[in-house]
């Protein structure tokens, strides 16, 4: 999944149970597809190559059971190891989404803030009000920009215009590092997956 062709499209389908989506990018080639499994006390994400589910390229599990601050490890599957992992910022993710990108040697290089918390805010209130909700796919687009610890900007994250879905594109902003893109694309899917429920 290193070296993806940006634009990249995050899409959920709203018609079905479970929490899943595929990524394509910008030739609209699938490059993933995400799902989280059901009924777990500790969330994990498995990310197949594509919808077929043919082939496991990472999981994505959570260090704990489910609880504010917990960390979300990435393996890869080809070779067992861990390569990363994801964190949300305790209680400064109350107002404003804060989460913090760490590598395999366990150091946080990359950070995820939102762009404008109250974007968020009135998409989970007006979702929630009965046939006017279905519409705020329309109205609000909350935004996450991936940046490094010195403030480099790497990628935004943003929720796209949609009536009988979720979309989000992922826009690159500056050039990678080695093994970066591969953990921000790992670190924004479970971010994603984590900020759909908080509304």
């Amino acid at each position: 999944m290193q070296k993806s062709q940006f634009p990249l499209k995050f899409s959920f389908k709203i018609s079905t149970l479970s929490n899943d989506f595929v990524a394509k990018d910008a030739s609209g080639n699938t490059i993933a597809y995400v799902r989280q499994k059901m009924l777990k006390l500790i969330d994990e994400i498995v990310v197949f190559n594509n919808e077929s589910k043919s082939e496991t390229l990472y999981t994505i599990k959570a260090n704990k059971w489910i609880d504010f601050s917990a960390a979300y490890n990435f393996t890869k599957s080809s070779s067992g190891l861990e390569i990363g992992k994801i964190a949300r910022k305790g209680w400064a993710s109350i107002w404003k989404a804060h989460y913090e990108i760490f590598d395999k040697n366990a150091v946080n290089d990359l950070i995820v803030r939102e762009e404008k918390p109250w974007v968020k805010v009135g998409d989970a209130m007006f979702s929630e009000i009965p046939v006017l909700g279905i519409f705020t796919g329309y109205l609000f687009h909350p935004a996450y920009i991936v940046s490094r610890t010195d403030g480099t900007q790497l990628v935004r994250i943003k929720k796209e215009s949609s009536f009988l879905g979720r979309q989000f594109s992922v826009t690159q902003l500056g050039d990678f590092k080695p093994d970066e893109e591969e953990r921000i694309v790992l670190g924004l899917m479970m971010m994603i997956l984590l900020e759909r429920r908080r509304g």
